[in-house]
C-alpha cells in the first residue's frame, strides 16, 4: 500500500433532512488526521446517514463539513476519492457468493480501474498481478486477517466468515486504495465483549498508520473522538420539581387531571418527533444516491 495521509474531519451545524424529518442535525466536529472517530447513538438515530454524508455519499442539507480539505457538499466527488467505505446495508456490502480470495481480487481490480493512474494499467499482466498481490498481502496484514487461519484459507466463502473476520476482510479491502479516511458502519453489531475490544484495537492500529477512522457504534471507547446523533441522558433538561401538597383539596384533583392530560400530550408530541426523526433517517438512506 502507498503511504497513507489521514484526512482531517471538520463539521459545523451539519445536518441532513429527509422527506419526513431530520436524519441528523447540529453536528459539529474538529478531528485531526489520524483520529479515531466514533459515531455513537441508538439504531435509527441517523448514524449511518451521518457516516454517508461525511464520506461524500449523501448530500447534506444544513451547515457544512470539510474532509481532507474538501468542503462538503460542494466537493462530494473529491471526498469519495479519499474516503473508503466499509459495508453499509443496501449500499456497499460484501458479496456472500464469493470466496475471500475472490472478494480481495475484485477489490484490487476495482482499485486498479478506478483509483490507479492510467500508466499502471499499461504495465505487463504479470507485473500488474504481482503489484495486486503485494497490495492484498499488505492490506491483510494491516487488517490482522491471516487467510491460513480460515477453514479453507482463501477459498473460504464470505458467507462462512465469523462477524469479526468479516470486519477484518472489509478493512483489508478498504485499505487497498490507501484512503485518507476509513469509514465503517455498525462496527460493534453482533460482536461479543471480547470481539469488540479486538475490533477497536484493529481500528486503533489503522489510525496509528495515519489513516483517519470513522466508525458507527452503539457505545464508543473512551479514547475516541465522539460524534453523537442523539443527546446523552445527562444533557436532557431536568424534570420540573413536584408540587408540594397543601392538604389535598378538590383543586388538586383537577390540577392532577390537567397535568396528566398535558403530560400525555407532551409525551405524544415527543414520540411523534422521535418517530419523524427515525423516518427521516430511513427516507434519506433509501433515497441516497449510491456512489
Amino acid at each position: 500500500m502507498d503511504s497513507p495521509h489521514g484526512a482531517a474531519v471538520k463539521a459545523e451545524d451539519f445536518g441532513l433532512k429527509g422527506p419526513r424529518g431530520w436524519a441528523f442535525r447540529g453536528v459539529g466536529i474538529d478531528a485531526a488526521p489520524g483520529s479515531l472517530i466514533a459515531v455513537e447513538g441508538p439504531s435509527g438515530s441517523g448514524r449511518t446517514c451521518l457516516l454517508l454524508a461525511l464520506t461524500g455519499r449523501m448530500k447534506p442539507t444544513q451547515g457544512h463539513a470539510e474532509v481532507g480539505g474538501h468542503r462538503l457538499p460542494k466537493r462530494m466527488t473529491a471526498v469519495r476519492r479519499i474516503a473508503a467505505l466499509g459495508p453499509v446495508s443496501g449500499v456497499n456490502e460484501l458479496d456472500q457468493a464469493l470466496t475471500v480470495a475472490e472478494q480481495l481480487r475484485e477489490g484490487a481490480l476495482l482499485q486498479r480501474h478506478y483509483g490507479a493512474p492510467v500508466r499502471a494499467m499499461l504495465r505487463p499482466r504479470a507485473e500488474r498481478r504481482a503489484v495486486a498481490e503485494a497490495r492484498i498481502s499488505a492490506a491483510l496484514e494491516a487488517a490482522g486477517l491471516d487467510l491460513a487461519t480460515l477453514p479453507k484459507a482463501g477459498r473460504t466463502s464470505v458467507r462462512d466468515l465469523e462477524r469479526l473476520e468479516s470486519v477484518r476482510l472489509s478493512v483489508a479491502i478498504a485499505l487497498l486504495g490507501s484512503p485518507g479516511l476509513l469509514a465503517l458502519d455498525d462496527l460493534d453489531l453482533k460482536l461479543s465483549d471480547t470481539e469488540r475490544v479486538e475490533a477497536w484495537d484493529l481500528l486503533r492500529s489503522v489510525a496509528a498508520r495515519g489513516i483517519t477512522v470513522l466508525a458507527v457504534c452503539s457505545e464508543a471507547p473512551a479514547d475516541a473522538v465522539v460524534l453523537r446523533t442523539s443527546p446523552k441522558a445527562a444533557d436532557a433538561p431536568d424534570a420540573p420539581a413536584a408540587a408540594e401538597s397543601d392538604g389535598g383539596t378538590g383543586d388538586d384533583s383537577e390540577n392532577d387531571s390537567e397535568n396528566d392530560s398535558g403530560n400525555e400530550s407532551e409525551n405524544d408530541s415527543k414520540n411523534d418527533s422521535e418517530n419523524d426523526d427515525t423516518k427521516g433517517a430511513d427516507d434519506a438512506l433509501a433515497e441516497a444516491g449510491r456512489a
